[in-house]
């Protein structure tokens, strides 16, 4: 019994951090790590420090271009790859409970920042304990097209699943301007495109987004000045670096918008932009769904109790 109390009232870490963990040993890049587990890179780096932190202790040696692990960190491998093994086995558990609803999150949004969602998502019970994933909209409405999600959050409606997928619209999220601080522009409460036409936009390829990509490119068609695009970096910490550098802009929903940096701001775009520039957000089913607590669980999601 004195066992169990030490186990419940310690700080441990958990399997999420072990995992990530894992996943960084393994490849040694940050990046690569963060595509095996299908999340973005500053979640995966903020879970690697939460589990430095209750360890006490330094995991890898980071360099400019280096990952390696520490003596401690090599130590954790094959400690936590036991851990996992055992909490895999327990799968196989006839007392283990059935998966629960397996809801998806677009990775393009931080729904943490997003209310009322946030709040939704919290009454479901939507955290830690229920299946998450951390997908690209493209992504998570294929898991959904083929039953391995039952309800997802996507930015804007999807492309070639309408036989398959039914939306309803949950709301909007707004896009702020992530501009160089030294910038004129900057010098304003809000900002148009053209106030800042004379840098690149950093931009990303059609195939990723084509709602998305489709609505943006319909109003930028209708600027004075065309703007001038440039590849937008896998990596988002390394494109918001070289914004605060002067190299460009780009247009960042406003939940994502969390990372601080000397010579970078985030400006709001002017009233008339902001209608047209923004991304709808929709819960997602299968359009045969009918059980009552995925539609439920909609419902609550889209504002309406059931």
């Amino acid at each position: 019994m004195a066992t169990a109390e030490h186990l419940i009232s310690n700080n441990l870490p958990s399997i999420k951090q072990l995992q990530c963990f894992l996943a960084v040993a393994h490849e040694l890049n940050f990046r690569k790590a963060a595509e095996r587990l299908r999340m973005t890179q500053p979640p995966l780096t903020r879970q690697i420090k939460c589990l430095e932190a209750v360890l006490k202790r330094q995991l890898f040696s980071r360099s400019t271009h280096d990952v390696s692990l520490t003596d401690a960190g090599r130590a954790l491998v094959v400690q936590a790859e036991k851990i996992l093994k055992d909490i895999s086995n327990l799968k196989e558990d006839p007392l283990s409970s059935e998966t629960g609803l397996r809801i998806g999150l677009t990775r393009t949004l931080n729904f943490e920042y997003i209310e009322p969602v946030n709040t939704q998502l919290q009454k479901m019970n939507a955290g830690d304990d229920v299946e998450t994933p951390d997908l690209t909209s493209a992504q998570l409405l294929q898991s959904l097209s083929k039953n391995m999600l039952d309800l997802v959050l996507t930015g804007e409606k999807g492309t070639g699943h309408e036989d398959i997928v039914q939306y309803r619209w949950v709301c909007q999220e707004p896009l702020l301007i992530a501009m160089p601080s030294l910038h004129p522009a900057s010098l304003k409460e809000k900002v148009s495109l053209e106030d800042i036409s004379d840098l690149p936009i950093f931009w990303f390829s059609r195939s990723a987004n084509p709602s998305f990509y489709d609505k943006c490119e319909s109003y930028f068609d209708t600027l004075k000045t065309p703007l001038k695009r440039i590849k937008e970096p896998d990596d988002s910490l390394v494109m918001l670096s070289r914004i605060a550098r002067g190299k460009g802009f780009a247009l960042l929903p406003q939940s994502k918008c969390t990372f601080n940096q000397e010579g970078l701001c985030y400006r709001e775009l002017t009233d008339a932009e902001a209608k047209r520039l923004n991304i709808d957000i929709y819960a997602a089913t299968r359009l045969n769904e009918n059980r009552e607590e995925i539609l439920n669980a909609q419902n609550v999601l889209c504002g309406k109790m059931p």
